[in-house]
């Protein structure tokens, strides 16, 4: 049943976020804490999310605009660093939080409210109709890199930046989605490696073996890969505005879940 759950779950969402703002991991990392402890989780969802951005390179390659890359992904790829390494401060810093809901007694962390906030703001953000006035000129490109890849390693947070800073660029659709997930597979790298140095490589080491499921981080790729093949073909027909909504929306209610400590 977990394997159905997750790889079903990777499916859908690999198909939406090829479209949206959001990356997958952002919709997937709560699915996976809902069998795994939270660092586990997070590093579960890294490989599967820079799997499947590397997949997109492949299928779109031609399309990237590598004057983008370079202005957007260099300092993002520095800032990404920044980001993961604050993610495993409060991966350690975390501690407990009880509280009572009505008649219920709720316990969360400092970690998932954190996370939990993130998601909620950029999930608003995403559906705010004020959004379109937030559009950079190409100029500002190293800053948004800055951004994106500092939110990108703190939460997987990298779309929202992305879109705001690419979407002045002049590239078409397919260019777009290409140069975007070759970004976000720098980013995905950078901050897998700073993961796995910390929660995973240090304070985590002994464990992994027991709750890293390996089976299941390859089957919830194949999923998302699968996801992805479906999304390309469609990506000339599929209304992108009605899955931006259905993103953002199933992201609210992830965000505040987490703050709450349901998930």
């Amino acid at each position: 049943m977990t394997y159905i759950f997750i790889g079903s779950v990777a499916l859908i969402t690999a198909f939406l976020t090829l479209f949206s703002g959001f990356g997958l991991g952002t919709l997937l990392m709560p699915v996976f804490a809902l069998f795994f402890p939270l660092p586990i989780a997070v590093a579960s969802t890294a490989v599967v999310h820079g799997a499947n951005n590397l997949l997109k390179v492949s299928l779109l390659h031609a399309d990237i605009k590598k004057r983008i890359l370079l202005r957007f992904g260099v300092p993002a790829l520095f800032s990404a660093v920044v980001g993961a390494l604050s993610l495993n401060y409060l991966s350690r810093a975390s501690e407990s939080i009880e509280y009572q809901l009505f008649d219920f007694q709720m316990e969360t962390s400092l970690l998932k409210v954190v996370l939990g906030i993130l998601i909620l703001l950029f999930a608003l953000f995403d559906l705010s109709p004020w959004k379109k006035k937030y559009h950079f000129a190409e100029k500002w490109l190293p800053l948004g890199g800055v951004l994106s890849g500092f939110f990108g390693g703190l939460s997987g947070h990298q779309g929202a930046f992305r879109s705001m800073f690419l979407l002045n660029c002049g590239l078409s659709p397919k260019e777009f989605v290409a140069t975007q997930s070759v970004i976000a597979s720098i980013v995905d790298m950078t901050r897998l490696l700073i993961y796995m140095i910390g929660f995973l490589g240090i304070s985590a080491s002994n464990q992994i073996s027991d709750k890293l499921d390996l089976q299941l981080v390859l089957f919830a790729t194949l999923s998302a890969f699968i996801g992805t093949f479906i999304g390309k073909r469609l990506l000339e027909k599929t209304k992108i505005a009605l899955v931006r909504w259905v993103t953002a929306s199933l992201l609210l209610l992830i965000g505040t879940s987490l703050v709450l400590g349901m998930i």
